[in-house]
Order: C-alpha cells, then sequence, then structure tokens
C-alpha cells in the first residue's frame, strides 16, 4: 500500500522551473515525503536504478528522450514497468492520449498544472493502484501466463476481465493479439475490430489491424484503417508511408496518392517526411502528382531554391519543358554561378532548337568552368 503522505515521487522534467514549481506543489498540498528529480527520461531511468519511487510524475516533451521513449523502456523492464506514471504535456491532447493508451499510463494533466488538478490527479492514481479493480488483477494474471508461455491461460484471465469491462477498448486489443499470438486469426481480427467499434480513437488498435490486413494483402482496407489512424494522431507516419510505397508496388496508385495526400497535410512542417514520399512517388513514376506536391510546397516557401531546382527537374520528368525552364530560371537568377542548373536550361534550349540561347548559356557554364565536360559536348552538337 503506497502512502500519499510519505511516498518516493520522482519528476522527470527539462525545465528546472517546472520542476521546482512541482516541488512547491507537492509540499503545499502534503503530499511526499521524498523526491528525486531528473532532467530527461534518460537520467530519469538512470534516477530509477538508484532509488525506489511510487509514483512517477514525467514531462512528454523533454530533449535527449522524451516521455514516451522513457515509458516505453519502463514498460520493458520487469523491476520498475508497475510503477504508475502521471504524464505532463502542453502539447496536442490527441497524441498524449494515444501514448497513455499505448504505455497504459495511469493518468496525464495539462499544463499550466493547478493545485486542484494535481491533487485529484495524483490521489486518483494512488487510490487505484492501492485498490485494483477486479479487471486489472486478471490482467496482472494474464500478463504472468503469457510471460511464462501459457498463452491459453492468458486469454483465459483477459476474457474475466473483459467480462467485468466488456467495452474496454484496451482489454479487447490485448484479447486481440493474444488470439493472434494463439494461431487464431480471425478471433483476433474480431477483437481489434470491436476494440476500434467501441473506442473510435483506439489508434493502437487500429495500426493492429492495419498490420494484419497488410499481412493478408489487403491494402485497401489497411489504407482506410491509416487514414482514420492520421486524423487522430501523428505518431504512424512513417508506417503509413512504408505503406504508401508498398499500394504504389502492387497497383494501388489513387489509394498511395490519397494516403500520401493525408500524410502531407498532417505534416505540412515536416520537410524530410515529404520529401521521402517524393522521391518514393518519382521512383514509381508519379512524376504528376510530385509535380502538384512540389507546387503547393514552393507557395509555402518560395524562397527554397533547392526545393525550385527539385520541381524544375520533376516537370522534365513530366515533359513540361516550359514550365522547368521557369523555375530552372528562377534558380539560376537567385544563385548565380550554378553550373547544373544552366545546363539544364541549356538542354531544353536545344531540345527546342533554341541554338542561340543555348550557345549563351553553354558560354557562361565554360566562363566559370572552362574544361566542363557536358558543356563541351552539348556545344560540339550544336
Amino acid at each position: 500500500m503506497i502512502d500519499i503522505e510519505t511516498m518516493t515521487i520522482l519528476i522527470v522534467d527539462d525545465m528546472k522551473s517546472m520542476r521546482l514549481t512541482l516541488r512547491k506543489m507537492l509540499r503545499n498540498l502534503g503530499i511526499g515525503k521524498e523526491l528525486f528529480f531528473a532532467d530527461n527520461g534518460k537520467s530519469g531511468l538512470l534516477a530509477l536504478k538508484n532509488h525506489f519511487c511510487d509514483l512517477l510524475i514525467v514531462d512528454w516533451n523533454m530533449p535527449e528522450m522524451n516521455g514516451s521513449q522513457m515509458l516505453a523502456n519502463l514498460r520493458r523492464d520487469k523491476e520498475i514497468r508497475d510503477i504508475p506514471v502521471i504524464m505532463v504535456t502542453a502539447e496536442n491532447e490527441r497524441d498524449v492520449v494515444a501514448d497513455a493508451a499505448e504505455y497504459e499510463v495511469e493518468g496525464y494533466l495539462l499544463k499550466p498544472l493547478t493545485l486542484d488538478a494535481l491533487d485529484t490527479k495524483i490521489k486518483s492514481v494512488i487510490e487505484a493502484v492501492n485498490h485494483p479493480e477486479k479487471a486489472k488483477i486478471h490482467l496482472l494474471e494474464a500478463r504472468a501466463c503469457e510471460e511464462a508461455g501459457n498463452i491459453e491461460g492468458a486469454i483465459d484471465e483477459t476474457r474475466k476481465a473483459l467480462g467485468l469491462k466488456p467495452n474496454a477498448s484496451r482489454i479487447l486489443r490485448k484479447l486481440g493479439l493474444l488470439y493472434l499470438e494463439a494461431k487464431k486469426a480471425e478471433i483476433g481480427e474480431k477483437c481489434l475490430q470491436k476494440a476500434v467499434a467501441v473506442n473510435p480513437q483506439d489508434t493502437i488498435s487500429r495500426n493492429h489491424l492495419a498490420k494484419l490486413y497488410i499481412n493478408k494483402r489487403d491494402f485497401k482496407q489497411a489504407a482506410q484503417l491509416y487514414m482514420e489512424i492520421l486524423s487522430f494522431s501523428t505518431r504512424y507516419f512513417d508506417s503509413a508511408v512504408h505503406l504508401g510505397e508498398t499500394l504504389l508496388i502492387n497497383g494501388f496508385r489513387t489509394e498511395a496518392r490519397t494516403l500520401f495526400s493525408r500524410i502531407i497535410s498532417k505534416s505540412r512542417f515536416n520537410r524530410v517526411l515529404q520529401e521521402k514520399i517524393m522521391n518514393i512517388c518519382l521512383d514509381n513514376q508519379e512524376y504528376e502528382y510530385v509535380a502538384k506536391i512540389v507546387t503547393e510546397a514552393i507557395k509555402e516557401n518560395p524562397a527554397n531554391m533547392d526545393l525550385m531546382y527539385k520541381a524544375g527537374t520533376i516537370y522534365l520528368e513530366t515533359g513540361d519543358q516550359e514550365k522547368a525552364m521557369e523555375c530552372f530560371i528562377t534558380v539560376d537568377d537567385n544563385m548565380r554561378g550554378g553550373v547544373k542548373t544552366k545546363l539544364q536550361i541549356a538542354r531544353i534550349h536545344i531540345n527546342n532548337k533554341r541554338i542561340l540561347q543555348a550557345d549563351d548559356y553553354l558560354n557562361r557554364i565554360l566562363r566559370i568552368d572552362p574544361s566542363n565536360k557536358e558543356a563541351l559536348k552539348l556545344r560540339r552538337q550544336i
């Protein structure tokens, strides 16, 4: 039994001011006798190796190792995995809820914190630990059975927990995964489908279900699930991009473009991810779609000359040489001295029989680099 007044608490937050604020609030509430502090998830895990703690209060957004990553490590360690955790965040609530569901966080609080909210949350979490529901006890028994290799026993205990809480999506999800492990895919699929039905925001069950459909090569169903997932969470971009590539490879081009468009709309400032999508589409000859993506991206960031150059190369792939020329001239005007851009412009002029203009650009290149082999070769052609 954990005593509210004498328990030990670890506070993990990268901001010293927040750590001090929490300490003051806990002292004012008379909660906790001994407090420890860490400035990120990595140092928090190290602190747990040296100090026994009854409760963790963990910030979600931290450098080096954030709250989610710390929790993932915590739950894999049998010695500390059952420590109750309250997650504190000022970030998008939907993603926090998804993390709480995946790592079984006991509660979460939104900044700015208040004394009443902190007091209520801690007391409710400790009460649940001290007096666990019968369903929780069955789930712990199920975990013990699973770890001992007794999957049927784990299924039986999980079914008992579900009998007490028939609309708990987390229990339905766990039961589904156990059935899949027991090679009873049809029952497992039905459990995951019910988990999604009872909790429309259950992104984790959708993700497992999508993987099941991918294994069955039911790519359309999987794509639909990821479209739904992306409406609730930004945590599955990589999996969604991989599925989009799979859709392209298997001929589901419309579905792939729709999925990619949803990813891009949800990750507008993630240039690395958008670049990855563009490269996948280029590799699969989706030139017109990539041109559309780049055109929209340039509208948002017209000063990005790397993007402008890429747009030019994509327009060349689509056969639109005039649009490609516009892009390359814009790049050349803003980045004078660039040989590769001038070469692109010269080639387009040659393709369109504009010999004088081509010769002008080839002369510009040779003034910069007199031994440029490509420029000399093109000059011999004209």
